[in-house]
């Protein structure tokens, strides 16, 4: 089994394609991509919420007292163009305030007067200053309801029933853990693409080449000669996954954490943790993918089929965006899903209890040992060897 394991390892080492793509632009490219994806997006929501506010108002001269305010607050008022709604449309403004005719009356009746607030919600970008209208409008409409109440001898307070104050416990750390809550699948899915090509190219890849038929000869058990690339492939896995965490952890040092409030809690000491935790997982994606690849006939047929299984780490990601749900027991016994939501809690900076951890990595290695079994006992079957089926 050992040697075939270091024939292997040397052969797909040797190609400088493979080590490129499976261990350097594989496990590199996805934390750099997300540092300068966050770093840019949290930027521009700083300096939009702290650049100067342009508002175009329709029908200032039915509200100056309103339209008064809002340029003591800051506001630029901007003249209104001929058709409003055309303006929104074609993405010349992002907010416009339209003022109806029938505001005086209203305002001079007591009664709510009604001011639109003209935007589309489907254009990202708006929602800062869409945002920022509202709350100048809130905070306007708070002042004058509270003067009414006082010229009529009422006692503001007399309108809140209710007081509510919000109490966050949240930590900075649990913040950032909203950051990181695609980290599961991030590292899920590197040790999936890094078992891929090496599950690949020893099955169906060594088949298609005909070098296949002379490793058999050899005087060794078949189960270990598949035992041997079922190692390599899981040493690949292990090796990108160990890759992506460093660069994970090391680059997520470079976001602005201070001017998002948050603290993200993914040091070495959760790097290593997690990738203890998963390495029952890198076993399991090396038996799946060599299993299907060495039923198939050739090179681009087991990448079809390996293409599918791709989807597998998806799914604890969608099952845990579509139900946002607490870690209980039953989770840690079920492959995948243990990993994903015990990864999560831990960048969110929660106490892991030890049986949790135990479980979920004894129940993934189990059925990664028994994959691994039937991976081991595939070349007993003449036709997956002769490309028959």
């Amino acid at each position: 089994m050992i040697p075939v394991f270091k024939k292997e390892l040397i052969e797909n080492l040797r190609d400088r394609r493979v080590v490129l793509n499976t261990l350097v632009l594989g496990p590199l490219a996805a934390p750099f991509i997300f540092v300068l994806i966050v770093a840019f997006t949290v930027q521009q929501a700083i300096d939009r919420a702290e650049a100067e506010l342009e508002l175009v108002v329709v029908g200032a001269e039915h509200a100056p007292n309103l339209v008064r305010w809002l340029t003591q607050q800051g506001v630029v008022v901007k003249d209104p163009p001929s058709d409003p709604e055309q303006a929104i449309r074609d993405e010349d403004e992002e907010v416009i305030l339209r003022i109806p005719a029938s505001f005086p009356e209203a305002w001079t009746a007591g009664r709510p007067a009604v001011v639109e607030v003209l935007t589309d919600r489907s254009r990202r970008y708006a929602g800062t200053s869409l945002a920022r209208v509202e709350s100048l409008l809130q905070g306007y409409s708070r002042q004058i309801g509270q003067l009414r109440l006082q010229l009529r001898g009422v006692t503001p307070e007399l309108s809140q029933a209710l007081r509510v104050q919000t109490v966050d416990l949240s930590t900075p750390e649990s913040r950032g853990g909203l950051i990181l809550a695609f980290l599961p699948y991030v590292v899920l899915i590197t040790v999936f693409i890094g078992a891929m090509h090496m599950a690949i190219d020893t099955t169906s890849g060594e088949r298609e080449r005909r070098s296949l038929e002379p490793l058999l000869i050899n005087p060794l058990p078949r189960w270990q000669i598949m035992g041997g690339k079922l190692l390599a492939t899981t040493a690949f896995a292990l090796a990108t996954l160990a890759i992506g965490l460093v660069a994970f952890t090391w680059a997520l040092k470079f976001l602005p954490t201070a001017q998002m409030d948050m603290a993200l809690n993914l040091d070495w000491r959760v790097a290593v943790t997690a990738f203890v935790l998963v390495l029952p997982v890198a076993l399991l994606a090396s038996a799946v993918l060599i299993i299907l690849a060495a039923f198939a006939k050739s090179f681009r047929e087991a990448q079809s089929y390996v293409g599918l299984i791709m989807f597998i780490p998806m799914i604890p990601s969608f099952w845990i965006l579509i139900n946002p749900s607490r870690l209980e027991t039953w989770m840690t016994w079920v492959p995948l899903l243990s990993q994903s939501i015990l990864i999560l809690e831990m960048v969110r900076g929660e106490t892991i209890q030890f049986a949790w951890m135990a479980t979920s990595f004894v129940s993934t290695g189990i059925l990664a040992l028994l994959l691994a079994a039937v991976a081991g006992s595939l070349y007993n079957r003449p036709g997956l060897i002769f490309g028959d089926g």
